[in-house]
């Protein structure tokens, strides 16, 4: 977390009696401030992280999408609806291919990732709102074991084997978690096609205001260096 290593160069250099070594933290503080609190610098290691969205009219057609599930909240009561935080294009963007013929079948996967008991499955949430959004139940397969990325891969490939109809797939999931995803899904021999969604970069562009410092930066780079140490932990325990 950024905001732990600013405060931690910044309290060092208070705290400390050594004066050349104070002046150094202090100043390491601030530049890490200014640095971490930057938006286009951000958006720029954004762009390098996610992949790219694909163009609607570059995707073909397809006999599921693989929906990854990690958008819904399971700990919120009361339970006679479903919570749902940024994530949520995952599902609106596999609504956009089924809606528009690119997918026959949505495949939902993800279970209980909380760690405490839930009252039911991600998967489950997802399925009840697309099931409000109009999708026939014949048309949703639920894996709903799975507690991260890599389970997410090894229980689809079990569930298609009892589907041996379906043999062509596009793997959603946001942006961000695209790389640890579709490594998992390759290493799980389930070959796809990707398309990205809740991207939080945008689109190249300067403008003065962008190098404002800001609060929000803070957490996403927060974000950004937890996905790339766990793409690093798969690459080192072989999940990818």
């Amino acid at each position: 977390m950024p905001i732990t290593w600013i405060l931690a160069f910044f309290i060092y250099g208070l705290l400390s009696k050594h004066p050349k070594r104070s002046r150094i933290s202090l100043y390491l503080s601030l530049g890490l401030l200014i640095f971490f609190s930057n938006t286009y610098l951000l958006n720029e290691a954004w762009l390098l992280w996610e992949k790219e969205p694909v163009p609607l009219k570059e995707v073909q057609q397809y006999d599921a999408g693989i929906l990854l599930s990690g958008f819904t909240s399971m700990e919120k009561s009361p339970h006679d609806r479903v919570y749902t935080n940024k994530g949520a294009d995952r599902m609106l963007h596999t609504l956009l291919l089924y809606r528009t013929g690119h997918i026959r079948k949505i495949i939902i996967t993800g279970g209980l990732g909380a760690i405490r008991a839930t009252h039911t499955s991600e998967a489950q949430d997802i399925k009840t709102l697309l099931l409000l959004a109009g999708v026939p139940e014949t048309d949703i397969l639920l894996e709903n074991k799975s507690k991260n990325t890599y389970e997410n891969a090894q229980f689809t490939r079990r569930l298609l084997t009892r589907h041996p109809e379906l043999k062509s797939f596009i793997l959603i999931t946001s942006a961000f978690h695209m790389r640890r995803a579709t490594a998992c899904f390759n290493k799980a021999g389930i070959p796809h096609a990707i398309f990205p969604t809740d991207f939080y970069s945008n689109d190249r562009m300067f403008r003065f205001e962008s190098f404002i410092p800001a609060e929000s930066p803070l957490s996403e780079w927060h974000k950004l260096f937890h996905e790339v140490s766990g793409y690093i932990v798969y690459k080192v325990v072989g999940y990818i």
